[in-house]
């Protein structure tokens, strides 16, 4: 009986193979990566970041569209592509943060590189929620204030749920997304708001001018207005994250 058991193969087994072979392949987990953003980028665009002839670039990407973790459109004669969900967020997120800290504080090579890695550190999106220091900060300063709980799980309190609504920021068009979610930093190695209440405080900040992108990249600085506003809402010390 044990033996007849032993061959029952489980199965979702193909289906996890499949998605770990579309990620296996470095071209297409830096398309993933840049993708984080949580912008449409061209398909050119991606082939310029990876360092790939435009033709390689478009066979990954057509795997990685069929494979369902990409979603893609077309305008005139330009194909643009994005992640196809927050899903596909938080499982990018959740592998880089699992990458080996050696390898990824491997030695920097230019001056460019050493910049955009320190301001990926300080801050960046994830998707659609802050990470790096400024999305650690926040995230402390929610907790400390009693607004958020990470003891049982991340989950907004009632004082939170006060909080969000008199500082104008809507939680809302979540649909069956989790309210509040841990997501793990992979450069500061511990987990940062996400779900609909990190959506909404990122694009919140965003919108009023209190962080800026920088560049194309998914790196954010903290504007003036914007160190005024967090240190009156939340106590967060932007030299703190500096």
């Amino acid at each position: 009986m044990l033996g007849d058991m032993s061959r029952i193969r489980d199965p979702r087994a193909a289906g996890l193979s499949a998605l770990a072979g579309l990620m296996a392949d470095e071209t297409r987990a830096v398309c993933l990566l840049a993708l984080l953003d949580g912008r449409a980028w061209t398909a050119g665009e991606l082939a310029r970041h990876a360092g790939v002839a435009a033709s390689t670039l478009s066979e990954h990407l057509g795997k990685l569209v069929a494979g369902g973790l990409l979603a893609q459109e077309r305008q005139g004669r330009h194909r643009y592509v994005r992640l196809a969900d927050a899903r596909v967020a938080t499982l990018v997120e959740d592998l880089a943060a699992q990458v080996p800290e050696a390898v990824d504080r491997r030695p920097v090579r230019t001056l460019r590189e050493s910049s955009a890695r320190s301001a990926m550190a300080r801050g960046r999106t994830c998707y659609d929620h802050l990470a790096g220091r400024l999305g650690i900060a926040l995230t402390d300063a929610l907790t400390s204030r009693g607004l958020l709980r990470q003891d049982t799980g991340f989950a907004l309190t009632e004082a939170g749920l006060a909080w969000f609504d008199a500082a104008g920021i809507p939680l809302t068009g979540g649909g069956r997304r989790p309210l509040a979610r841990a997501c793990l930093d992979w450069t500061e190695r511990r987990p940062h708001l996400a779900g609909v209440a990190g959506a909404a405080l990122c694009r919140h900040v965003l919108e009023e001018g209190w962080c800026e992108r920088i560049g194309s990249s998914r790196a954010v600085r903290v504007t003036p207005s914007g160190e005024r506003e967090l240190s009156v809402l939340l106590g967060v010390s932007v030299g703190a994250v500096g």
